[in-house]
């Protein structure tokens, strides 16, 4: 039997506070209640994903070069503040052919101007915002949808 397809799930600084971290506007679930959530879906939908988070740039550069290295079909990135300040998470996504899928759990384009700009988003193939931690599950079935 064939391996399934891997989708990394990245997410940046200051995700492994979900559930307490201003809940008003990122929810109540946690970070391993997100995962639960995909990891259901990704069964549904024949994939296995490959959950992270980290507070440090670096890895999510070097998770986004292990992702193209393991022949990963996609990625969904959460890179938190770094979306709006990283051009090192701009060039490492720039410099893989894995498609990466920009998650936010609330909509940037709603909140303070800093956010309105999206590194991420100038080489993400598609970005699902603003609709907590839903974002993710759209982002999964979008990320099955790409081609092999």
């Amino acid at each position: 039997m064939a391996a399934r397809p891997t989708i990394f799930v990245l997410n940046g600084p200051n995700l492994n506070l979900l559930g307490t971290r201003e809940p008003e506007i990122y929810g109540t679930q946690t970070l391993d209640d997100i995962g639960a959530m995909l990891s259901e879906r990704a069964d549904a939908l024949g994939l296995l994903i490959d959950m992270r988070q980290s507070n440090h740039e670096g890895h999510l550069v070097d998770w986004l070069h292990e992702a193209q290295a393991s022949g990963a079909k996609a990625v969904l990135l959460n890179a938190g503040a770094y979306t709006h300040t990283s051009i090192a998470l701009l060039d490492a996504i720039k410099s893989i052919r894995t498609p990466v899928i920009e998650v936010h759990l609330s909509d940037p384009k709603t909140r303070e101007s800093f956010r309105h700009h999206s590194y991420v988003g100038l080489a993400a193939v598609a970005c699902f915002a603003g609709h907590g931690a839903n974002s993710y599950v759209l982002a999964l079935d979008a990320a099955a949808a790409l081609p092999l």
